[in-house]
């Protein structure tokens, strides 16, 4: 990777502008030609310097204002199942175990579903309960949006600019 690998990432880590030449715009701001812009992504992409390159969208400007992530107590031997049936459902977006903390929180599966209103996330995560057959949950709605954005990328592209 070279100075201008590392000026490419760091601009795209600001997003890719809405316009209708998006690639253009990105070699105007850094000096480069689109074709040379659109080579090193995928170069970056094709070496594993960038693991993917994906549209993110805003949710909410979507109309999708709803975020939840349920966090459930499953016995040990039932997680990889339950997971198994949860992950199965198109409005889980994200499903993970994490290790419970004996006496202060005892829920070890974790999903994230997202929706335009809170019964409708209600909803799915009574489908979930039953499907998987549990029912010891509970529902952290988010309130507000306080950063988006991978942790740590600002700093590990700072670093590698270096």
């Amino acid at each position: 990777m070279n100075d201008r690998d590392r000026a490419l990432l760091l601009r795209l880590q600001d997003g890719v502008p809405l316009v209708s030449e998006p690639y253009q715009a990105i070699a105007e701001d850094l000096g480069m030609t689109e074709a040379e812009v659109i080579a090193r992504i995928g170069t970056l992409l094709s070496r594993g310097v960038v693991r993917r390159f994906a549209v993110r969208l805003d949710h909410r400007k979507a109309g999708i204002l709803v975020n939840a992530m349920v966090a459930w107590r499953v016995p040990p031997g039932n997680v990889a199942r339950a997971a198994e049936i949860m992950a199965r459902f198109p409005e889980v977006t994200h499903c993970y175990e994490r290790a419970v903390i004996p006496g202060r929180w005892e829920y070890n599966l974790f999903v994230v579903l997202h929706g335009r209103r809170r019964d409708e996330v209600d909803r799915d995560i009574a489908r979930l309960s039953q499907a998987a057959g549990i029912d010891d949950y509970t529902v952290l709605v988010s309130t507000r949006e306080l950063k988006r954005a991978p942790p740590g990328l600002a700093l590990l592209l700072q670093e590698a600019v270096r």
